[in-house]
């Protein structure tokens, strides 16, 4: 289908990667798909998502809300990096205000383990 001239592209090559799709486990699954949730800002789940654009990649990293299923905070960059991922989380934690502890679940990538990270490169460089 194609409107104004743009038209989707469905699916990407997919390229099988060094690590075999081996799961890295930085802590344990808090959530095991609990996805009901009995009140707002008690679990909110996070990802990264792209979308390809005539100059590149576009990072979309999301935090939503399981209780109300509402994106309550989001970050778009044009590289995949951990300040992706806080500026999504700094947003939610700015508009929704959690007044208690949040579990903040994801997929564990790499952008998602901030202090394996910090220990690695210290100066932040």
């Amino acid at each position: 289908m194609m409107i104004c001239a743009i038209r989707a592209q469905i699916g990407y090559k997919h390229r099988i990667g060094k690590y075999g799709g081996r799961p890295s486990l930085a802590v344990d699954n808090t959530l095991a798909r609990q996805f009901d949730v009995a009140a707002p800002d008690k679990v909110w789940v996070t990802d990264i998502t792209y979308i390809k654009t005539y100059e590149g990649f576009a990072y979309l990293a999301v935090v939503i809300d399981l209780y109300s299923r509402k994106v309550v905070g989001w970050a778009m960059e044009s590289r995949q990096t951990t300040d992706l991922v806080l500026q999504a989380l700094l947003m939610a934690v700015w508009r929704r205000k959690p007044t208690t502890k949040v579990l903040i679940h994801s997929d564990q990538g790499s952008q998602f383990n901030f202090e394996r990270q910090q220990k690695l490169n210290p100066q932040g460089a």
